[in-house]
């Protein structure tokens, strides 16, 4: 990364994430896992396995209101250990003619993430892929839990000549923020700067391409994508949400790139407006607590207290508390669906957010 800099000059937020998170050898990802009590953070999946088991009877219910199609792609990119496909994999047993229409497909770009997904879902027959244009066409059911939130995004800072990027350069050898010296054409739909004077705004051009892809393959092929993220309907200056993460504590985003989780919260406004400009209907989001009590996280959970021992006893009240309450996960978290415009609306959710101007 250093020696980039000298070579080529400052380095964009987002070049800076790309290169910490996902270089094939010192990238975060490159050979560790980055999970659970002994890494840096811990997701949905990991906090108990009735998150995944509750996704899997809500992709059921899609499937089921999309026409039971068969076979049907079930897409997961960026799948961790594979704790969310294992659990959902199971639950979805449980709707007659769904398991065996589905075929899985992961889109992770870590050997060693790839590693632990075979092991987690062995004796499953699993296609991996690098990005999601690889995955071939057909209807699908995409879920994507803690996804967006690790994708790189660009920092523009409002200034007396307009939004210029925020960089990444080497100040007595060593990593400091800068400004570039032009304004940015990444500003597109940002107010005048003079307006908002050094606030910053994040915009990821990766987010909404992804988001884009994944509505215009819905559009054409069917299905429905459900979004789970950390983040909220962002206004257009969404201010610095940048962070890194290193034994489940910030730490300093330029300290030790690679060895900490960088991510940034989710705008779901501009996530929502990609997935509708490639022709899906948006619903929500919604926050994740209220979604998990719509399909029935308590009632789930009440019935596992009846036969568990004392510690298990805790160990669910605690991981109910983590999902659902407002203070935790229940509502920082956010659920979004996409669909085909024309089909039911998704569990959980009513009327669509967004539309597409031809639907």
């Amino acid at each position: 990364m250093i020696e980039e800099i000298r070579r080529a000059g400052p380095m964009s937020t987002a070049r800076f994430m790309a290169l910490a998170l996902g270089h094939p050898t010192l990238g975060y990802y490159a050979g560790r896992d980055p999970l659970g009590a002994a890494g840096d953070f811990i997701t949905a999946p990991e906090v108990s396995q009735v998150f995944g088991e509750l996704l899997g009877l809500w992709l059921g219910q899609a499937w089921s209101d999309c026409g039971k199609p068969d076979p049907c792609l079930l897409v997961e990119p960026g799948p961790g250990r594979g704790t969310l496909m294992a659990d959902l994999l199971r639950a979805a047993g449980h709707v007659p003619g769904f398991r065996p229409s589905l075929r899985v497909h992961l889109v992770e770009t870590s050997e060693r993430l790839r590693d632990l997904q075979r092991a987690r879902l062995a004796g499953e027959t699993v296609h991996w892929h690098a990005t999601l244009d690889e995955v071939p066409p057909g209807p699908m059911l995409l879920v994507a839990n803690e996804f967006f939130d690790a994708l790189p995004v660009h920092q523009l800072v409002a200034t007396g000549h307009g939004w210029v990027e925020r960089t990444v350069d080497l100040n007595e050898g060593e990593l400091a923020f800068g400004l570039a010296d032009r304004p940015s054409a990444l500003a597109r739909s940002l107010p005048e700067a003079s307006s908002v004077l050094s606030q910053i705004a994040e915009v990821s051009p990766m987010r909404a391409r992804i988001a884009r892809l994944i509505g215009r393959r819905l559009a054409m092929h069917g299905g429905v994508a459900l979004i789970i993220d950390y983040g909220a309907w962002a206004p257009q200056v969404t201010g610095d949400t940048l962070q890194a993460v290193r034994g489940h504590a910030p730490c300093p985003l330029l300290d030790a790139p690679g060895k900490a989780d960088l991510s940034s919260h989710v705008d779901f406004r501009a996530l929502a407006e990609a997935g509708r400009d490639g022709g899906a209907a948006v619903y929500g989001p919604v926050p994740q607590g209220p979604f998990l009590r719509a399909m029935g996280i308590d009632l789930r959970i009440a019935r596992l207290l009846e036969r568990a021992t004392p510690g298990q006893r805790r160990d669910l009240r605690a991981a109910l508390f983590r999902l659902t309450d407002a203070s935790a996960m229940g509502e920082l978290f956010k659920v979004m669906a996409l669909a085909r415009p024309g089909v039911p609306a998704p569990p959980g959710f009513a009327a669509p957010t967004l539309l597409p101007e031809s639907a």
